[in-house]
């Protein structure tokens, strides 16, 4: 790949790019990530959770926990604005929590004042078992071929 990098962008200033070897602030992600956050948005009927769940998960390190002791500076990195930022970004907490893309602890911080990331292909394998309407057959055919092309096995 860095072969073809350089003969469609020869000279290129490696400086302009973002490298994870050079740079800080990175997290690891599923490369099926966008599949995921498409299919929770069609789970949330209609109030779509996917930037709170990516959110969530850039928080998050190895261990999946999230504190979520900053509720108003997670809700605006959410994409949430306004008088009904924090009212918003919870309910949108819950809902992953209810769809079980999250598991929620209280403490400190109140009925969220933990967040569980849980391995969104299990998830979303359940969900197509249990025939959740969002959940369809070529959706669910597209993460299949996803998860093959870049060797995840989770839904095996």
């Amino acid at each position: 790949m860095l072969d073809l990098r350089g003969k469609l962008w020869p000279g290129l200033d490696k400086s302009r790019l973002w490298s994870r070897k050079e740079r800080d602030g990175f997290t690891t992600i599923p490369r099926a990530m966008p599949l995921f956050l498409d299919l929770m948005d069609g789970m949330s009927k209609g109030k779509p959770v996917g930037m709170t769940y990516l959110e969530l998960w850039c928080r998050a390190h190895d261990e999946c926990l999230v504190i979520l002791n900053k509720k108003e500076e997670l809700a605006f990195h959410s994409g949430f604005r306004g008088e009904r930022a924090l009212s918003t970004w919870k309910a949108r907490v819950k809902t992953l929590a209810e769809l079980g893309f999250v598991d929620v602890a209280p403490g400190p911080s109140g009925d969220l004042s933990y967040a569980l990331i849980v391995n969104p292909y299990l998830v979303v394998k359940a969900h197509y078992i249990a025939k959740h309407p969002a959940v369809t057959q070529d959706a669910y055919n597209a993460l299949n071929q996803r998860a093959t092309e870049i060797g995840a096995n989770d839904l095996d």
